[in-house]
């Protein structure tokens, strides 16, 4: 049996995280940490906070979200992209690793006191995904059943707006930024990879498909 790229990275993930959680080097090691980017040209570090996490509340939460929502996109990128769907489904995760913590390093690169860790972002990255391929899904809170939830298009909507508040305010752990980031590079990679590799105007679909789910109302 052939594991799912993303059942590797959760496995990957996991184990990663756990051994963190009791070696203070390997926390050290991959944690993001911009002065050490800046002065120390440690740039893996975009990549590597994103196997570690700061409890297994944080590890759990985020690996549930990626699991419920990473096998249908995963799925989907291979009926987009045929052979080359798992390639651009694993660029996505990675690259947005990435992505999502510029706007981070930009604001905090010689900042001695700030430290983020996660794969918050990436979850993001590819939660947007799906929303851009299933606009109208429901997607509700965790464990709430589906038909309790709202359309896909709105949950990213109010998810942005709220993540954009609560980074505004600050305060607290949380890296509100990547997660907004993390979503807006997952909604670009996949509008410009279909335009690319594939035939399927994602774009052109996601705003026929919510403008004839409002014009119902």
């Amino acid at each position: 049996m052939t594991l799912s790229i993303t059942l590797i990275i959760i496995i990957i993930t996991v184990l990663v995280s756990i051994a963190a959680f009791t070696n203070d080097k390997v926390y050290n090691d991959f944690i993001f940490d911009p002065p050490a980017v800046t002065y120390n040209k440690q740039w893996y570090r975009f990549l590597t906070c994103g196997l570690i996490h700061a409890d297994y509340g944080h590890l759990f939460f985020n690996m549930y979200a990626f699991y419920m929502f990473g096998d249908n996109v995963e799925e989907n990128f291979i009926l987009l992209f045929e052979q080359k769907g798992k390639l651009f489904y694993l660029l996505l995760y990675v690259t947005s690793l990435f992505a999502c913590l510029i706007p981070t390093y930009l604001k905090h690169k010689t900042d001695n006191y700030y430290r983020s860790l996660g794969a918050s972002g990436a979850v993001s990255a590819v939660i947007f995904a799906y929303i851009m391929l299933n606009p109208l899904q429901k997607i509700g809170l965790i464990f709430l059943p589906p038909q309790w939830g709202l359309p896909a298009f709105v949950f990213g909507f109010l998810y942005i707006v709220i993540s954009s508040y609560l980074d505004k305010r600050g305060g607290g752990n949380i890296n509100h930024s990547a997660h907004i980031f993390g979503g807006l590079y997952g909604i670009a990679f996949v509008i410009a990879t279909s335009y690319l590799f594939s035939d399927y105007p994602v774009l052109e679909a996601f705003i026929e498909k919510v403008r004839n789910f409002t014009n119902r109302f």
